[in-house]
């Protein structure tokens, strides 16, 4: 007879499921997902969908990545996707061949477009970053009046136009590969790695997750919380003007309506992997597997032939089922 001890150090007690479960469980619910639609459609397990979902899911990974460092600290970003049209408008206008391009005297050699993007990213963040941490204004507040004030600045640069003709060497970094892998994937992977070494191996990782677990405690501590949440969104709008380039690159020409709704993509992503809206809790592999569920879970519902106004429905589902298991094991409920 095997005695009760033996069973718990077989099966584990419930403390042990419950962690397994919180440490585990997102992995867990995409390799499930993923079954699901392998059964359900013959062509997602295929080399070219699967090529797909990784392209379609680079962009979203890349803001999702930076919508991590700020979640982490408690804030909120909801300016990326504007930030996304804008760096992408302003970019391209320097690597345009169209008969605007004497305008900007363009085209550049493709290093300076690319620096720029980045730049007004940077600038914009700064500008949110500034408000958030030196004048104490709510970041959700700050970050909206952002969405609505790079939205603008998109269409006064462009002039509501888009920007076509983008030269080949700018386009390679939405179209290009690298031994058959799309050149925007290997870019999500880069990102990707410099963030989890960031934060998991870096001092500046330790104290973001500081100032979200107890802001007070932080400061108390000699952590200067200002400038840590003045960085977090200045990495996060840098990298919206990393995502937005990759879109006009990929599309061929940089639209001002581009990048709309990004933001909840974003959100969904990081929620979904497990961090926490609260700030201190999360981990940045926890946000590439979200992606990855958003991107698959639109991608086999295309494939399905189920109409966008039903994946928009099961996305919001989604977050709110994350956030509400996020409040249960935060509380304990």
């Amino acid at each position: 007879m095997v005695s009760m001890s033996e069973t718990r150090s077989r099966w584990f007690t419930a403390e042990q499921r419950r962690a397994l479960i919180q440490e585990y469980g997102i992995f867990l619910a995409f390799l499930i997902l993923a079954v699901i639609l392998s059964v359900s459609n013959e062509f997602f397990l295929t080399p070219g969908n699967i090529s797909n979902v990784l392209l379609q899911t680079s962009i979203n990974g890349v803001l999702a990545v930076g919508m991590t460092f700020v979640i982490l600290t408690g804030g909120i970003d909801l300016s990326v996707g504007s930030v996304v049209a804008l760096a992408g408008i302003v970019s391209a206008s320097f690597a345009t061949t169209s008969s605007t391009a004497a305008v900007y005297g363009a085209p550049y050699p493709v290093v300076i477009p690319l620096a720029i993007g980045v730049l007004v990213g940077v600038a914009c963040g700064a500008l949110s970053g500034l408000i958030v941490s030196y004048f104490a204004v709510p970041a959700f507040v700050t970050t909206l009046g952002m969405l609505s004030a790079a939205r603008g600045l998109t269409l006064i640069y462009g002039g509501g136009r888009p920007v076509p003709a983008l030269t080949p060497e700018f386009r390679w970094i939405g179209t290009g590969h690298v031994f058959g892998i799309p050149a925007p994937v290997i870019i999500l992977a880069v990102i990707f790695g410099l963030a989890w070494w960031t934060l998991t191996r870096t001092r500046f990782g330790r104290y973001i997750y500081a100032v979200g677990g107890n802001a007070h405690a932080a400061k108390t501590s000699g952590i200067d919380v200002v400038r840590i949440r003045f960085a977090v969104y200045v990495i996060s709008a840098g990298l919206a003007g990393i995502a937005g380039m990759l879109l006009s690159a990929r599309t061929g020409s940089a639209l001002p309506q581009a990048g709309i709704a990004y933001e909840l993509d974003a959100i969904a992503a990081v929620v979904i992997g497990g961090t926490s809206l609260s700030g201190g809790v999360g981990r940045i592999t926890g946000t590439l597997i979200g992606a990855l569920i958003i991107g698959v879970m639109n991608n086999g519902l295309d494939l399905m032939g189920i109409q966008s106004y039903y994946q928009q429905v099961l996305k919001g589902a989604l977050i709110v089922g994350a956030v509400m298991l996020d409040q249960k094991r935060s509380y304990g409920a």
